[in-house]
């Protein structure tokens, strides 16, 4: 899969990370057969301190220099000027906005160079990544999972096989890991991203990297970012 994305979109090939379980894996199979695909994170600004030390550690194993996408600082302070620090606890809308703001507009500014990138996704992490496809050319870039069909022991047993560092957070009940303020960790029996924006109930919980839902939510969250951006660009 590797050679055939290599093949397909060469020179123009990048690994998205946050360096949870599925992530590490994927960085190690891809940089395996090409250790000149860059590996990029979204830095938020409100990482947990242990995903910072996971970074560190993982540029230290393979000698690379992770390539960080940071959010635009003046549209960041418009959005905590105008809806407040811990806006994404106010409601579904306000807290898309703050995916938007932070994950989602950086991330295709840094991609716009970029005709493919890997990620760790799998079908069974959720209902919302049921269908996720290997190849899934719907948009551009294109995104490769190559792990869509994987289960959780199948990465564990990479992980276990290949001695690949593990994320601090899984040790104190963490199952998925995003940005500090929005992640806990799960109960027995929960589902895996049951810790991710845990206070929301009802709707698809992805930051809109990897799922959009419609609705009336999505339409607020277009009003409050048009808000936004004016503040920015009057």
């Amino acid at each position: 899969m590797v050679s055939a994305a290599r093949a397909e979109f060469t020179g123009s090939l990048a690994i998205l990370t946050s360096f949870q379980r599925e992530g590490v894996v994927i960085v190690d199979i891809v940089l395996r057969a090409d250790i000149s695909v860059p590996v990029m994170t979204i830095d938020t600004g409100r990482l947990p301190p242990a995903t910072l030390l996971m970074m560190s550690s993982m540029e230290q194993r393979y000698g690379i220099t992770v390539q960080r996408i940071l959010p635009e600082p003046a549209e960041v302070n418009s959005m905590v000027d105008t809806l407040g620090s811990d806006l994404f606890y106010d409601g579904v809308a306000e807290r898309r906005l703050c995916c938007n703001i932070r994950k989602v507009r950086p991330l295709a500014l840094a991609m716009s160079n970029t005709r493919a990138y890997f990620t760790g996704l799998r079908r069974l992490q959720s209902d919302t990544r049921a269908n996720t496809e290997v190849f899934d050319r719907s948009g551009f870039p294109v995104k490769i999972s190559p792990l869509a069909d994987w289960t959780s022991e199948d990465v564990a047993q990479y992980t276990l096989a290949n001695g690949l560092p593990e994320h601090p957070l899984y040790a104190a009940g963490y199952a998925s890991i995003g940005c500090d303020p929005c992640t806990r960790a799960v109960a027995q029996g929960e589902d895996e991203r049951a810790g991710r924006w845990w206070w929301e109930q009802d709707t698809a919980k992805e930051c809109g990297l990897h799922f959009t839902p419609g609705g009336r939510a999505e339409r607020t969250v277009d009003v409050l970012l048009r808000d936004v951006l004016s503040r920015v660009n009057p």
